[in-house]
């Protein structure tokens, strides 16, 4: 059974193509704020480090209502180091707009956001964003980006995929370039008409999966998700089913949310479609299942991609020992650390020969970079060694992560970039004209 009047949507892209500003526009859109409020740009981008770096971190979520239909919006980061965060919640929605930039066309991320839609079989809504640049070139970027899903073997209902035309920045969308949009209309209907309601069972056994952990200092640990099959209800026993070891524990609900807007409230019941926020569950982890007390059934595993750096974190020994934190002992540093594993999925630590040093591995530097700021802000002292690739045996030989490199740049440069990347071992695989820049990819 579908659910009409509900429809849940993440909204994918790389790094920079507008998705947190196009989400601020729909928040408008849907009346969220009051006339005349002021609010900032990127508002969804809650975190200090998040608003600092202009980058969208962790994941969120937001809900808004258009022609009495409730939608579940899903902002998820345009960077290939937290790819984590996006593999874990597209397994809350239906569909997804894959966002592009009317001059870039499709970018690295771009191509692995848009792979673990398909590969979930997600509804997709191509939406090329920032048409209103003066070097944007709409057309030449719906060839690339149906090039892209021809070469990720999309099927041929996948390759049938609506467009919308949109800025941000200025809070329009069309999908006829001829006739320019006056507001975000055209993109609330285009989720209306090609995302494809939850389907699930009330009546069925509950089933839900935690894909995001938030905590309330009042409540304590949240473990939120969607809701696949039956229903929730507040005050009534459940069944977390473990992801990693399969152990099953059994804990009473004692609050249940929902969202409006940007806000939690507090609910009674969630049913199969909702994505809904759980209290009652203290030891809660991502990919745990929430599941029915007398026939727990558990869901499959959230898989992310497996880290490709990784650094040795120890006490720090120096002569500033002490003067720059409060928690300087390895114990503290070594809980904190395995603390992160909780929420950060593609983390991985190990312990080491010596008690005061943790080998710790992530998805590439700025990845491991947000992490060492965020402990040291919490006040942690900690040195940190060089990033070293993490090397794979495969079929008997030794392989490395290899990185994609876009270089765009004036054609008179071309030479010396071509120069210097073969320096450092990169291939050119591709090379053509955008605008006035030539577009180069190495490998």
């Amino acid at each position: 059974m579908r659910r009409e009047n509900l429809r849940n949507v993440a909204v994918i892209a790389h790094v920079d193509h507008g998705k947190t500003t196009l989400i601020d526009g729909m928040l408008f859109e849907a009346h969220l704020f009051r006339e005349g409020e002021t609010v900032r740009e990127r508002f969804l981008d809650s975190g200090d480090l998040e608003r600092e770096r202009g980058i969208t971190i962790t994941a969120k979520h937001v809900t808004v209502e258009h022609g009495g239909v409730k939608i579940n919006i899903i902002d998820t980061p345009g960077h290939a180091d937290f790819g984590g965060e996006v593999e874990r919640v597209l397994k809350m929605a239906d569909g997804v707009f894959l966002l592009v930039d009317a001059f870039d066309g499709p970018m690295p991320q771009t191509r692995f956001v848009l792979r673990k839609a398909l590969e979930l079989d997600l509804k997709a809504i191509v939406v090329i964003n920032k048409i209103d640049r003066s070097d944007a070139r709409p057309a030449e970027v719906l060839n690339e980006v149906f090039d892209l899903f021809v070469d990720l073997n999309a099927s041929e209902e996948q390759l049938e995929f609506p467009v919308v035309y949109a800025s941000g920045r200025d809070r329009v969308a069309t999908l006829d370039l001829a006739l320019p949009g006056k507001d975000l209309s055209a993109l609330f209907q285009a989720i209306l008409d090609h995302v494809p309601p939850p389907l699930g069972d009330v009546g069925a056994p509950l089933s839900m999966q935690v894909t995001s952990i938030g905590y309330d200092s009042y409540v304590g640990r949240i473990g939120i998700g969607r809701v696949f099959a039956g229903r929730l209800l507040k005050k009534t026993p459940v069944a977390l089913v473990r992801q990693r070891t399969g152990e099953r524990e059994t804990h009473v609900i004692r609050a249940l949310y929902a969202y409006r807007g940007i806000e939690k409230i507090g609910e009674d019941v969630s049913e199969a479609g909702d994505i809904a926020a759980v209290v009652g569950i203290p030891t809660v982890e991502i990919g745990d299942t929430i599941a029915d007390a007398e026939n727990p059934v558990a869901l499959p595993p959230i898989h992310v991609e497996e880290p490709t750096i990784h650094m040795l974190f120890r006490t720090n020994d120096s002569p500033f020992y002490g003067r720059d934190g409060h928690h300087v002992q390895g114990r503290k540093l070594r809980e904190r650390l395995y603390q992160e594993l909780e929420k950060n999925v593609a983390l991985r630590i190990e312990d080491t020969a010596e008690p005061d040093a943790w080998n710790v591995a992530g998805r590439g530097v700025l990845h491991l970079g947000i992490l060492i700021e965020t402990v040291r802000r919490e006040g942690y002292e900690l040195a940190v060694g060089r990033p070293k690739v993490i090397f794979k045996e495969v079929d008997g030989g030794r392989h490395e992560p290899i990185e994609t490199v876009i270089v765009d740049c004036a054609e008179k440069f071309t030479g010396k970039m071509i120069e210097l990347l073969g320096g450092r071992r990169g291939e050119l695989h591709h090379m053509d004209r955008k605008g006035d820049f030539v577009h180069m990819e190495f490998r």
